[in-house]
């Protein structure tokens, strides 16, 4: 800050910058919303992932459902490029993300129904149909919009096969 005194001299005159009033208020919140995600439980944490991957499933598919019923004009690259995608979330092991505790009658926010932590072996097997069912999807949707609609059918079957005794219905 520069002063100019009567006497005629310029004097320099160094302030410390004031703290905003709510810098403080924000930095705790900050540290506590950050502390939060680091003591979220592991069915938070699973139910989270989840449900992320199963609308990541459910968006590729409605790519593809859309072009099926030609709502969408069919773009080959675009219907390819969704059934990539579906052939790789397939790939992973999303039973892993069913743990215990994470339930229906676990938790409001889970539409997993204890009957898959009664029968895995079932429940595993279904998800391995549909990892089964996205081969070659890639190749099958290309060459027109008429090569779509078997692919959803094909997979719509398996998540179906799947849902119905181990989703619960909202």
């Amino acid at each position: 800050m520069i002063r100019k005194p009567t006497s005629g001299k310029l004097q320099f005159r160094i302030s410390q910058p004031q703290e905003p009033i709510m810098r403080q208020p924000i930095l705790v919140a900050a540290l506590c919303l950050a502390g939060s995600a680091v003591l979220a439980s592991p069915v938070e944490d699973a139910l989270e992932a989840r449900q992320g991957f199963m609308k990541m499933i459910s968006m590729e598919m409605a790519t593809l459902a859309g072009m099926a019923k030609g709502e969408v004009e069919y773009d080959e690259a675009a219907a390819s490029a969704a059934a990539s995608n579906l052939m790789a979330l397939a790939q992973y092991d999303a039973p892993k993300l069913f743990i215990e505790g994470s339930s229906s009658d676990d938790t409001d926010d889970s539409d997993a129904l204890p009957a898959i932590w009664e029968d895995q072996e079932d429940f595993n097997a279904k998800f391995a149909a549909f990892s089964d069912a996205t081969a070659g999807i890639d190749q099958a949707v290309m060459g027109g919009q008429e090569n779509v609609g078997p692919v959803l059918q094909k997979l719509g079957t398996t998540c179906s096969d799947c849902h119905k005794p181990y989703r619960m219905d909202r």
